[in-house]
């Protein structure tokens, strides 16, 4: 409740704009799932309705994710309100385009078979230049600035950053190699090589909201920040080795689902390890909530 209160009555437009915004964009995911379970439709291939629906949630969940972990840097109001626009401007461009030709019946992305469909992965390529490079610009504010947060708090977010700038990277390799295969004449090849980094895309995109999270659940137990550190330490570290693993099988082609043994189970002993701080962290939340008089005969968490 606090979490919404200050987004209510302290967060900055640019910031309540992208929460409303990216809930907008999820919502539109959710409403994507049910029409393909509604109509029985493919969840597989460039023209399924599969994309808005995932293009929705993701985008959704990482701007409000971006949003909300970018809020605890120390950036000047009218800076942060740029990049943040920005980003938010590129995703409800992302998302209303690929919803758009998931519609239309054409792939979203490698079409150039007519000059709207040209223009189209044109603006989608332009939209995902935009997102990376206001987060390189919150990236390096993070990095640069010592930030008013704790010191668990910082590394999460800086963390979460540095992984989400190698999911964008991840991205740029995919539409990279898709538009060479597609301009040489084999749109099948553009889909196949572009999808086979789709994993690696996937873990990375959402580290900006599992390790902020984390560092925020733990200033709600009673332990002193040294140690709160040393558990985000070890979600960082865990989240980087999965991250690695998934990429190294990402680049040599290796499905996750039938990778050598020692490959599978480096992954899953760090997706253990990054789900075990979470259970920690949240082991270690006091049972009883605190609350203090307010004015006007209100009361509100600690």
């Amino acid at each position: 409740m606090n979490a919404l209160t200050r987004i209510r009555h302290e967060g900055r437009r640019a910031e309540r704009i992208a929460y409303a915004v990216g809930a907008a964009l999820f919502l539109s995911g959710l409403a994507h799932a049910v029409v393909l379970l509604a109509t029985g439709g493919s969840w597989l291939g460039p023209l399924s309705l599969r994309k808005a629906v995932t293009f929705g949630l993701s985008f959704g969940l990482t701007l409000a994710s971006v949003a909300w972990a970018t809020s605890f840097l120390t950036i000047r109001p009218r800076v942060r309100g740029v990049l943040l626009g920005a980003f938010t401007a590129a995703s409800v461009s992302e998302v209303v385009l690929v919803s758009m030709q998931a519609w239309r019946g054409v792939p979203s992305h490698f079409d150039f078979e007519t000059p709207f469909d040209t223009a189209v992965s044109m603006t989608l390529a332009g939209g995902g230049v935009v997102i990376i490079l206001t987060v390189i610009g919150f990236t390096a504010a993070a990095l640069v600035e010592p930030g008013p947060g704790a010191p668990s708090l910082r590394l999460a977010v800086r963390a979460g950053l540095v992984v989400l700038l190698v999911a964008l990277a991840t991205g740029a390799v995919m539409i990279g190699r898709g538009v060479v295969a597609a301009r040489g004449g084999n749109p099948e090849l553009a889909y196949t090589t572009a999808g086979s980094l789709k994993p690696l895309h996937a873990v990375a995109m959402h580290a900006i909201l599992v390790l902020p999270a984390l560092a925020w659940l733990l200033r709600f137990t009673r332990w002193p920040e040294a140690h709160r550190l040393r558990v985000v330490a070890v979600a960082v570290a865990a989240d980087a080795v999965l991250t690695a693993v998934i990429g190294l099988e990402s680049f040599a082609g290796i499905d996750p689902l039938a990778a050598p043994l020692p490959l599978t189970a480096l992954s899953a002993l760090a997706a253990v390890a990054l789900a075990g701080t979470g259970v920690y962290a949240w082991s270690g939340v006091e049972p009883a909530v605190r609350f203090v008089r307010v004015p006007h005969g209100k009361a509100r968490g600690r």
